[in-house]
């Protein structure tokens, strides 16, 4: 399953999507808004992770099968958290 944003409206298959409220339609109702919420949560952590990666320059020499760096951004992740927990006091 994967999260997306707003911008892929429509499109299917294990995409999830927030809730859009579109031009003269009522408002979002309140369980609406509590699930793009939750949505906006989830995403956030990705996208934290990838911003993360990309701080460490990581991706852009990276040569190699997928399952390979999948281990290696796992590794860097966890040296990352272990760095910033040593720092965060």
């Amino acid at each position: 399953m994967t999260f997306a944003d707003k911008g892929y409206q429509g499109a299917r298959g294990s995409l999830r999507i927030p809730f859009k409220r579109r031009r003269f339609r009522p408002k979002l109702s309140r369980r609406q808004k509590t699930v793009n919420r939750a949505h906006a949560k989830i995403r956030a952590r990705g996208e934290r992770a990838i911003a993360t990666l990309k701080t460490w320059k990581i991706l852009a020499k990276l040569r190699c099968c997928p399952r390979r760096a999948t281990a290696i951004v796992q590794a860097t992740l966890v040296l990352h958290h272990v760095e910033a927990a040593r720092y965060a006091g």
